[in-house]
């Protein structure tokens, strides 16, 4: 019995420094100016910026391979923080992108859906739940608002609706142009 536990430890010892071997060895640090970037975007991975996700836009525009226009839900608000991040100077919104849009959810018309499954495999933060055959339903506090549910649906039962205003979504607005010379 002694014999074998003193092997498993043993076995336990030598494995443990072959991992810690491995993980200083092997180790991949990411680059902080991608986490920087990345973490100002919307985190939607709709990919109208022309990008599977917001990650590799990220990844993009650290690289110089992207402009810093090209995310429509963050819209001008983070392209603003993108060029003050990036020290370049700020560019309105590529409309071949798209256009900035208020937040909004899908919900799905639940005696409308024939349960397909198009917009589960669609989702790409797995916020529909459902089953073949079966209803689906939208999990609201997953729902990036992407819009890429709606496409594949073949009973268009998916809508989008704006995200309700409450103390935690509710924004100041933006500040009226004023004309020139105009002093109020």
């Amino acid at each position: 019995m002694l014999i074998a536990v003193l092997a498993v430890a043993g076995l336990a010892t030598v494995l443990g420094l072959a991992l810690g071997y491995a993980a200083v060895r092997f180790r991949v640090d990411s680059d902080p100016v991608v986490d920087q970037i990345d973490a100002l975007l919307p985190q939607t991975q709709c990919g109208q910026c022309t990008y599977a996700g917001c990650r590799p836009y990220a990844e993009a525009i650290a690289g110089g391979d992207a402009e810093i226009n090209q995310c429509p839900p963050g819209g001008e608000t983070t392209i603003r923080a993108l060029a003050d991040l990036l020290d370049r100077d700020f560019k309105p919104l590529n409309p071949e992108h798209g256009t900035e849009k208020p937040p909004a959810l899908a919900v799905i018309d639940e005696d409308t859906c024939i349960g397909c499954t198009l917009c589960i495999q669609a989702c790409p933060v797995d916020a529909i739940l459902g089953a073949g055959k079966q209803m689906h339903t939208v999990i609201a506090a997953e729902c990036t608002g992407c819009e890429l549910c709606l496409p594949p649906c073949p009973v268009d039962c998916i809508i989008m609706e704006p995200v309700p205003t409450t103390l935690e979504t509710w924004k100041w607005p933006k500040p009226l142009a004023r004309a020139v010379g105009d002093e109020r």
